[in-house]
């Protein structure tokens, strides 16, 4: 496969897209306020160019990964106001519907399409193209970025309207809050009840009673080390809140995902902001009063 692909906001997950998109034979041009995401997109064979709107005139199909909806509005502003025709942008990541309708309305005025396609995995996942993507808006600009998709994920599912992308991955993240804290306290038990961590990781993690985050994060718990961050506690708390905004507006009551948010909230009382989400075991670990 070969094309031109742009990216926006070089981080985690936007720089390990960018990085699988050039091995998948695309010739990428992104761009990112951080000195360091440009260097080591550099590395990874991205031609970095100075603006949102530079790598806008330069492509017709660009790949957002952006940390909030101030940033996204002004991508979208900057992009709108630019000489760009035509842009499809593929925007993954995790806001509320309607900031990412802002933004499409923008666009839309400037005849670019927004697409809503958030990504399901972690920072660690992204790093070996093991993504979800849930992709929704446009079908026919759906199909256009599907080869550009497939390069840095494990598989897309079209779920329909613009939004529904976000919606599904609302539900994806309301699970995914659940099953972290869920193995945590499950380690915690464990190790409470004198098992050692990382017999309780290769047991359950090969077991009916496992989970993909039992299996993503129960490695980083076992060693007790937080430091090789997918997503820090201090910005998953937007998701949390996202969530929870969410299922309030639906009036869906989520008692299950209210406990399990708490571990998250007291990661940052206790020095874990920056910290990987696994951390949450830390937490539920002082609370047992387990000492390792």
């Amino acid at each position: 496969m070969s094309g031109t692909a742009g990216v926006i906001g070089l981080g985690i997950m936007g720089g390990a897209m960018a990085r699988h998109l050039v091995k998948g034979g695309f010739t990428v041009h992104g761009f990112d306020l951080s000195a360091d995401a440009v260097e080591s997109a550099r590395t990874d064979g991205v031609n970095t160019l100075a603006s949102a709107a530079a790598v806008a005139e330069k492509v017709d199909m660009i790949v957002c990964s952006l940390p909030s909806p101030l940033a996204l509005r002004a991508v979208a502003e900057e992009i709108a106001a630019s000489s760009a025709s035509s842009c499809v942008m593929i925007e993954t990541s995790t806001l509320k519907i309607a900031d990412k309708e802002a933004a499409r309305d923008i666009l839309a005025a400037a005849g670019h399409t927004l697409l809503d396609c958030p990504l399901s995995g972690t920072g660690q996942q992204a790093q070996t193209g093991d993504l979800a993507v849930f992709t929704s808006g446009d079908e026919d600009a759906v199909k256009k970025c599907v080869p550009a998709i497939e390069a840095f994920s494990r598989e897309n599912k079209y779920c329909g309207e613009f939004g529904n992308g976000s919606r599904m991955k609302f539900v994806a993240n309301h699970l995914v809050t659940i099953h972290n804290t869920a193995a945590a306290e499950a380690m915690v038990l464990g190790m409470k009840s004198g098992l050692d961590p990382h017999l309780i990781y290769d047991v359950i993690g090969s077991s009916a009673a496992t989970s993909r985050m039992f299996q993503v994060r129960g490695g980083m718990m076992a060693d007790n080390n937080y430091d090789d961050v997918g997503m820090s506690n201090r910005l998953y708390q937007k998701d949390l809140d996202i969530i929870t905004a969410f299922a309030s507006d639906v009036h869906c009551p989520v008692g299950l995902f209210a406990a399990a948010v708490q571990p998250y909230r007291a990661t940052l009382e206790q020095g874990l902001a920056e910290k990987d989400t696994a951390a949450v075991c830390a937490v539920l670990e002082e609370q047992a009063r387990v000492k390792r």
